[in-house]
């Protein structure tokens, strides 16, 4: 299939590749993180959802009063939020759908299913990393020849 584009030359492709290698570099530390963050968040929601029952069901203090401490669920909110920020890192860079990413978010305040999707999440990654790589390695190879064909023009 004919582009135009001229071969690449070798230095071209070792860019493309160290790009390559950058980007599945990133995608890795982004699923790591976005793993830990889906226990921790897991972890503290159902201690806050303990707390809920405590206080609201149980009413273990009478008249409602935190059992554990309100503190549970402002540090639950914070932890959210990070959580939240490694989903939208990992989910842009493996361009994962919006509704992966809704799905994803959504888990961080479903008790136990950021367990579950953190299962599902690590198939998804393993499947569409492969397909990720190559298009970012034949992006920056294109990038690369359209620019030296731009500065051949120039001359």
């Amino acid at each position: 299939m004919p582009t135009g584009l001229p071969e690449p030359t070798a230095d071209e492709r070792e860019h493309a590749g160290l790009v390559r290698d950058n980007t599945a570099r990133k995608a890795s530390l982004a699923f790591g993180f976005y793993r830990v963050m889906a226990y921790v968040t897991g972890a503290w929601l159902l201690l806050l959802v303990v707390e809920m029952v405590l206080k609201y069901v149980v009413d273990i203090n009478g008249d409602h009063a935190p059992v554990l401490g309100t503190w549970i669920a402002i540090a639950h909110g914070m932890i959210y939020v990070v959580y939240v920020l490694s989903v939208f890192n990992l989910w842009s860079l493996m361009r994962w759908s919006f509704g992966r990413m809704v799905y994803l978010v959504i888990a961080g305040v479903v008790p136990v299913l950021s367990f579950v999707l953190e299962r599902k999440a690590e198939t998804w990654f393993r499947e569409d990393l492969p397909g990720v790589l190559d298009a970012v390695e034949s992006r920056a190879l294109r990038r690369a020849q359209i620019s030296r064909l731009k500065t051949e023009r120039e001359r």
